[in-house]
């Protein structure tokens, strides 16, 4: 699929409506059926942007994913609604009233700038991206907000706006890219562009080296649902800060500079930090609000003797502490009765599916446990509980 125009066609937008909800399975005869009536790409392309706006449903959710218009590279790199929604009120908050939106993809971002009363310049160099952030921005109601131009944003004049936001392209030819200067365009280039406006943020893979992070800007990593989305540099907010916000929420953790918790015996509770608590090297932050220590100086595990309610952190009750031994936790299980068992880990080598597949290969009752696989004062470990509550 290389022009969406024929999409936008009457014909094209009936062809949509007809393959909405299309099974994979029933692909193959549906476009037989179709084709009788209509171009065989045509058909091809209504039945391609079906598949793409099923798996976007996940990350805009099914009202909006079934009007919009996606690219394979769109679908897969774009910002969840729950985070560009979230961040889009933060620029609010800010007073901000006009971004320019550097690398807009198909127009995610700019879609909740947009929803958030801000006006929004939308620039990506490649044709058919442009074209589907300017389609989305259309199908949604939001083309009065959302100019969308087809540029090198290296070439954009931002003098005007109230802030740049920047979502370099992390993704190459050979997958993810973990150098900062490799990203297209360069973080050095973003960095500068964030300089010269009054506001900025800048989109960034949560890996990023702390060292990375310039002092001018300030560092926050985003989860939704638990899972690490995102790390964002904002500028001209507080330079030097570090925050873990979680969502849904916000619940955000400022960081205070505290040093690392020490490292104390296993407690009757663990402590399983967010994802993004972790990014941002805010355990000890975490730690301080339970009263809790590390079992180990390199493992972002949290003990306690007693149960705290947290957002920043699940919390388990442990049973059992054993040297990793894998027979010996097959009979521990067998004894137990568990039917359900869940593998995490930190600091061990050994993979969780497998270790499932050797220690409860069939059911051996309905009990459910989680087993820990980590290091206890340097020590491989199994720590054996279930999720507490307060």
């Amino acid at each position: 699929m290389n022009d969406l125009a024929p999409l936008l066609t009457p014909e094209g937008r009936a062809l949509l409506d007809a393959v909405r909800g299309t099974a994979p399975a029933d692909e193959l005869a549906v476009a037989t059926r179709l084709r009788r009536d209509h171009p065989a790409e045509l058909v091809s392309a209504a039945l391609g942007q079906a598949r793409l706006r099923q798996r976007a449903e996940a990350k805009f959710g099914a009202e909006d994913a079934r009007r919009m218009f996606f690219t394979p590279n769109g679908v897969e790199q774009s910002t969840r609604a729950s985070v560009a929604a979230y961040r889009a009120e933060r620029m609010k908050s800010l007073g901000i009233t006009s971004v320019a939106d550097l690398c807009c993809g198909i127009g995610g971002d700019a879609i909740a700038l947009a929803r958030a009363g801000i006006r929004v310049l939308a620039v990506d160099r490649d044709p058919l991206t442009a074209a589907a952030a300017r389609a989305n921005a259309e199908a949604l109601g939001l083309a009065g907000l959302i100019d969308v131009r087809e540029a090198d944003v290296t070439e954009v004049d931002t003098a005007g706006f109230d802030a740049v936001f920047v979502d370099p392209a992390r993704r190459g030819g050979r997958g993810r890219i973990f150098d900062p200067e490799a990203y297209s365009p360069p973080l050095s280039w973003a960095i500068g562009a964030a300089l010269a406006a009054p506001h900025a943020a800048l989109k960034i893979a949560p890996g990023v080296p702390h060292e990375a992070i310039p002092d001018a800007a300030e560092a926050e990593w985003i989860s939704d649902g638990g899972d690490v989305k995102e790390a964002v540099l904002w500028f001209g907010t507080e330079p030097g800060a570090v925050r873990a916000t979680l969502l849904p929420g916000p619940r955000t953790l400022l960081g205070t500079g505290l040093p690392n918790p020490e490292v104390r015996p296993v407690g009757r509770y663990l402590y399983e930090p967010d994802g993004a608590v972790v990014r941002a090297h805010l355990v000890a932050e975490a730690a301080a609000a339970l009263d809790g220590g590390l079992i180990d100086e390199t493992i972002a595990y949290v003990t306690a003797d007693t149960l705290r309610p947290t957002p920043y952190a699940t919390a388990y009750e442990i049973t059992d502490r054993l040297p990793f031994n894998v027979k010996k936790l097959k009979a521990l299980l067998r004894e137990r009765g568990v039917g359900i068992l869940t593998v995490k880990k930190r600091g061990s080598a050994v993979e969780p599916e497998e270790l499932r597949r050797k220690v409860l290969p069939k059911p051996q009752g309905s009990r459910a446990v989680t087993v820990f696989l980590t290091r206890v004062a340097g020590a491989p470990t199994m720590l054996i509980g279930g999720p507490a509550t307060c």
